[in-house]
């Protein structure tokens, strides 16, 4: 397996490299700071007194247009740009192609915002541009009545272009710098790409002039920046990462390569598995104040599960918060790890030589969310993150300076009205019931890919 991953890797590593101007460069000293920084609850922000919980559900690789096209009020038409040409996007089930989305792949198709490149990963067998659709109403129906009932944010993008394996890191850290002049980028040379990858595993990193150096990186069990465990920890915070498995995870279970949580007391105590442990946390009393949530395979919206699980896992969780204990004091945000390669119009801001990446889906969903709102406020991972610190007046990451994101970063808050009495909780109908879920066995490894 190692082999294969580092001959697929090295294989598209042909340097590509941007006119300069392109991404800007943030500094050249040569250490990053163990963080974390100041305060990043802002004075007087109400956040802090209605929110007491915050889960964060991430899945799986789908661009914003591939689940929402067509929504009303949001940035999200029909069709696309390809090579020059205008295209209709095309329906499809979650049988759809995996489509690449590494490094490469996302600056072939970003084109420089152009948004245009996407014809070039190939058609399907009815001759259409494979990436140019959207899945079926139908089988993500409980996603568009979360957006309806609740936000629907169309304007988030992760921080760096790519897939899975630094969209997880950025979605607990902010960042995934080595050094102010490297960063993480796609995926190390050996499952399960953490701590426990084979000795000799290596990763790769992007430069300020956007040429990736692949398989070249350092071992992937990381302590060049700080993470949300180590300011958690620091304030006494109580937090947990459900994932599929405690050893073995791989890149859906981004703190098993955090050398900090890999090696000391988190590991035990706060990494919870299986996944489906969330659903006996909230009904049994034992929700964290920070929980993220990661999916197994089955449970995925990633195309190689070929599973249509997914949006009835997501509602499974918001269910069980809305029907706990818990509701009126939580805010719940489901967004996607990465684009997954899918069409996507929105051209992402440039903020610094990792990104901003393609667009992904987002929703915000709280008895305090604004009510069938579309946020256009552009948002970046790091806004969750901005989101928690203010919610449990934690200090910030570290310093943009030093690739954080999180003080950069616009706060989901506009996204609340908490100013309104809070809304009693509308269960959300699925194809799946959560007792599919809870008697679930222990969940397999997430797929080797992106």
């Amino acid at each position: 397996m190692a082999s294969l991953r580092a001959a697929l890797y090295l294989a598209a590593l042909v340097p590509v490299a941007l006119a300069a101007g392109c991404a800007p460069e943030r500094g050249s000293s040569p250490e990053l700071p163990p963080g974390p920084g100041v305060s990043g609850a802002a004075i007087g922000n109400p956040v802090r007194a209605k929110v007491k919980h915050v889960v964060v559900i991430i899945q799986e690789n789908r661009s914003f247009e591939n689940f929402f096209a067509g929504y009303p009020g949001a940035n999200a038409p029909m069709e696309g740009s390809a090579g020059g040409k205008t295209v209709r996007l095309h329906q499809i089930t979650f049988n759809g192609p995996n489509i690449p989305h590494t490094w490469h792949s996302s600056m072939t198709e970003w084109d420089n915002g152009a948004m245009d490149g996407f014809y070039t990963f190939g058609k399907d067998k009815k001759g259409r541009y494979a990436a140019y659709a959207y899945v079926k109403r139908a089988l993500v129906e409980p996603y568009w009545t979360m957006a309806q009932q609740y936000v629907l944010a169309d304007a988030m993008f992760p921080t760096e272009f790519g897939g899975s394996f630094t969209g997880h890191l950025t979605l607990i850290a902010g960042n995934d710098d080595l050094t102010p002049s490297k960063a993480e980028v796609d995926v190390p040379s050996d499952w399960p790409d953490d701590c426990d990858s084979s000795p000799g595993t290596t990763s790769s990193y992007l430069t300020p002039d956007r040429v990736e150096h692949g398989l070249r990186g350092p071992f992937p069990c990381f302590d060049q920046f700080t993470t949300m465990a180590e300011v958690l920890d620091g304030a006494g915070v109580s937090w947990k990462y459900y994932a599929t498995e405690r050893v073995g995870a791989g890149m859906w279970s981004p703190f098993e390569a955090i050398k900090y949580v890999r090696y000391g007391n988190d590991w035990e105590n706060n990494i919870a598995v299986p996944q489906t442990a969330i659903l006996t946390d909230i009904t049994s009393g034992n929700l964290a104040s920070v929980s993220w949530v990661s999916p197994s395979v089955e449970d995925s919206d990633h195309p190689e599960s070929r599973s249509d699980k997914g949006p009835s896992w997501v509602t499974s969780i918001v269910n069980a918060i809305g029907e706990s204990k818990y509701w009126k004091s939580t805010a719940v945000v489901v967004l996607w790890d990465d684009w997954g390669g899918w069409y996507d119009n929105a051209p992402p801001p440039q903020l610094d030589y990792r990104g901003l990446g393609m667009r992904v889906p987002c929703l915000i969903i709280g008895p305090y969310a604004r009510a069938g709102y579309v946020s256009h406020t552009t948002y970046e991972f790091g806004s969750v993150l901005k989101f928690i610190e203010e919610a449990f007046d934690l200090p910030y990451l570290g310093s943009a300076h030093h690739g954080y994101t999180d003080q950069r970063a616009a706060s989901i808050v506009d996204s609340f009205d908490f100013t309104q009495k809070a809304r009693p909780f509308q269960p959300i109908g699925s194809k799946y019931g959560r007792s599919v879920f809870v008697k679930e066995p222990p969940s397999t490894a997430p797929v080797d890919t992106q």
